[in-house]
């Protein structure tokens, strides 16, 4: 746990770190690679959010933890969404976004981020981004 001094801050630092295990724990990766695993989160959400819709993005952005809503937020221009994107092109930018290695391929990193993601939005709310997806890349995502 993480001390800010304030309860509320604590707990939402403490639910952003949660999720970054997660992803690690999922990929494989020790603690020490925190900022790839924060790298692969913020790459996948800022995709994630500019292929959907601006009322969409909204309705997906209010399920993640505080902080994470910050990070899913930061740089968005709702003016110039949605971006069409297939699964390849959803894949290219989240590799150009991602500064470090993967093993494996970029694929195995969104679905592994994805699967953390998944877990931490409602039900309803993660059947009906998935039913807004097109085919390539409702296949990626978990169900």
């Amino acid at each position: 746990m993480v001390a800010a001094g304030f309860s509320s801050f604590d707990t939402m630092v403490d639910k952003a770190n949660h999720v970054l295990k997660e992803i690690e724990h999922a990929y494989g990766w020790p603690k020490e690679r925190r900022k790839q695993s924060y790298a692969a989160l913020r790459a996948v959400l800022h995709h994630l959010r500019d292929r959907l819709s601006v009322e969409e993005a909204v309705h997906f952005g209010a399920q993640l933890p505080t902080l994470l809503r910050g990070v899913y937020y930061d740089g968005w221009k709702p003016a110039e969404t949605p971006v069409k994107l297939n699964s390849e092109e959803f894949f290219r930018r989240v590799r150009h976004d991602f500064p470090y290695a993967i093993e494996g391929d970029t694929e195995q990193l969104v679905r592994t981020v994805l699967h953390v993601l998944e877990s931490h939005i409602s039900e309803g709310e993660w059947k009906d981004l998935k039913a807004r997806m097109p085919a390539s890349m409702s296949a990626v995502m978990p169900s």
